[in-house]
């Protein structure tokens, strides 16, 4: 397996697996994908059935990664997937909460996110490729769940350091202290005085600055990294075998969405062959991908239009995966995806809905509604008097546009995104109780924050990286 870029590049040269884990963005700015989906034959899919968590992963994983021995890539997924870490070894055990209808428990892990399930594995990765030597500076953006995950598994990984970006005052508390009671000299959280947006911006500039990136030895965790989307796959095939007995069955996904790399994991494993019938997108107030599927039109929103929200990891308005699932609906055309990203870059928005492309949208798959503060309250009020069990604002926008969206008959799994801890408010809100927490966090919020405040200035943040580049 190797892969090109979504805008041209490598074309000629497909790159290898360790070279894109390493390269983030492409050399022309667009993103890595594989040069054609891996697709697994019926008879393959049976075979996959009953699998352990472990076996699985390293059955499709291994479809994607080309250059590390098999022995060593099982040693990799092995060590990542403990019961330790995720509390069982099912890793992302399914509830059914009622018949044909499930939760796919993604948030057992360190930080009580499912952003773990990628992140501890891309951390391995990253030690892996730098055993030989070298260092990487890794730069990320997050909106509230993937900064802590990356630096909880990044944390004390031989050659690495992490500055990670967050935008200033539009986290949950427990979020923003996950990563700023952090004290260790190779993590370092960037306070940024913007939206999510705004930093994921200046970490695509930084990340598409050859001189820069090189001279820094800049890596990404964002999900702009193509291993992430690979291994958030795995937990499609996971939660379908779960909830399905028979090869011939459809199962559909309600996902949380904000930069679209969950639900994007979908859309791959939908393409290598699992009977996924829907994906629905649910999104919040921040409601582009929403209206992207509901009309044709992409126009994402200013700073001063995304808004704050009460599922704020998903106050997101420029999803960067998106680029990825546009590609494909263009017939991996890197020509058709550019022209589509002029304009976007010169009116803000392009419409589809009246192109010929219009019609590989209906036939991918994916659905999309909308939730409101009003609906997650609701829906978590709900949840808890139907089935008694506690969900967090993400995933109540997820059962709710689910719920919403569900057909006479269909299978339904709903992703779980993250634990009720994390957002203790909403919960109060919506419960009048404390969400539980593990033992390890009941005093977080009170420990010491460690953090820089910068401005929204891609040069201020070059400068502080530049000051404090670790090469050990």
């Amino acid at each position: 397996m190797n892969y090109i870029s979504t805008r041209g590049a490598w074309r000629e040269s497909p790159q290898a697996f360790r070279s894109i884990l390493l390269e983030g963005l492409a050399p022309d700015g667009g993103l890595a994908v594989p040069e054609s989906y891996p697709r697994f034959s019926e008879e393959e899919l049976r075979a996959l059935r009953g699998k352990s968590y472990r076996d699985l992963a390293f059955s499709i994983l291994r479809r994607f990664i080309g250059d590390i021995p098999e022995p060593d890539l099982r040693d990799i997924v092995e060590r990542t997937y403990t019961a330790q870490l995720f509390g069982n070894d099912e890793i992302t055990p399914l509830l059914a909460l009622e018949p044909s209808l499930h939760l796919l428990r993604l948030s057992n892990g360190p930080t009580l996110a499912f952003k773990d399930i990628a992140l501890q594995l891309l951390g391995n990765l990253f030690e892996y490729a730098l055993r030989d030597g070298g260092w990487l500076n890794i730069l990320g953006a997050t909106s509230g769940d993937t900064g802590s995950s990356a630096e909880y598994a990044m944390l004390g990984k031989r050659h690495i350091a992490v500055f990670m970006l967050s935008p200033k005052g539009r986290m949950s508390a427990f979020q923003q202290a996950q990563m700023y009671a952090l004290d260790d000299p190779h993590i370092h959280n960037l306070a940024i005085e913007g939206t999510f947006d705004a930093c994921q911006d200046i970490v695509k500039a930084l990340s598409g600055d050859r001189a820069f990136k090189t001279r820094h030895a800049l890596g990404v965790v964002n999900s702009i990294n193509w291993a992430r989307i690979a291994a958030q796959v795995v937990y499609y095939f996971k939660g379908y075998f779960a909830a399905t007995s028979r090869d011939d069955e459809k199962a559909s996904f309600a996902v949380p969405s904000g930069n679209f790399g969950n639900v994007l994991a979908g859309h791959v494993a939908r393409r290598m062959g699992l009977p996924i019938a829907r994906l629905i997108v649910a999104t919040n107030e921040n409601d582009v991908l929403n209206e992207f599927f509901s009309t044709g039109t992409y126009r994402p929103r200013g700073a001063s239009e995304t808004r704050a929200t009460s599922s704020p990891s998903m106050d997101i308005s420029k999803a960067s995966n998106f680029e990825r699932y546009v590609f494909d609906i263009v017939g991996r055309d890197p020509g058709r995806l550019g022209g589509l990203w002029k304009r976007l870059e010169h009116d803000g928005r392009f419409d589809l809905a009246a192109t010929p492309v219009w019609s590989n949208v209906a036939s991918s798959g994916f659905v999309a509604g909308k939730s409101t503060h009003a609906d997650r309250i609701a829906t978590i009020r709900d949840v808890h008097r139907r089935y008694g069990i506690m969900i967090d604002p993400h995933t109540a926008d997820g059962v709710k546009v689910g719920r919403e969206l569900r057909e006479k008959g269909e299978t339904l799994i709903c992703l779980e995104t993250a634990l009720p801890a994390k957002f203790a408010t909403t919960i109060r809100e919506a419960l009048g109780v404390e969400p539980p927490r593990p033992a390890a966090y009941a005093d977080l919020e009170a420990r010491p924050q460690h953090c820089t405040v910068l401005p929204a200035d891609g040069s201020r943040v070059a400068d502080f990286i530049a000051a404090h580049s670790d090469r050990q």
